[in-house]
């Protein structure tokens, strides 16, 4: 994932993101949000130690550590597109989601995936 496609699938929908009241993006557009910040979180903090779920779009692993070879992982993070999105953004703290119940991090690393964000800054208008 380049640069250019990450902040073009981001922008596609950043007004949704900055304004809960927007149009919802179609699955295609918001499915290629979701695809491009988790995989660009798997390219900056490679590794295995992390499994990052956000369904039904990706499921990516991350984060230097122990790999996982069969089963759950020991380190799961999970929640769905818009929440995932906002993570990505930089326009929810990832401490406060999972205070929410709007993310599941299990596992004693599962929380180290927030120093990667944010991954992109949505387009203001």
């Amino acid at each position: 994932m380049d640069a250019g496609e990450l902040r073009a699938a981001v922008d596609a929908v950043s007004a949704w993101l900055l304004d809960g009241a927007a149009e919802k993006p179609g699955r295609s557009v918001l499915g290629a949000a979701v695809r491009a910040t988790a995989r660009t979180l798997a390219s900056i903090a490679p590794g295995h130690s992390v499994e990052v779920r956000v369904p039904p779009f990706v499921a990516v692993q991350c984060v230097q550590g122990p790999r996982h070879t069969r089963g759950t992982p020991p380190n799961v993070v999970e929640t769905d597109p818009r929440t995932w999105l906002l993570l990505a953004t930089g326009l929810l703290e990832f401490d406060a989601a999972v205070e929410s119940g709007a993310v599941s991090a299990s596992g004693s690393r599962a929380g180290e995936i927030a120093q990667w964000m944010p991954i992109a800054r949505p387009a203001r208008p």
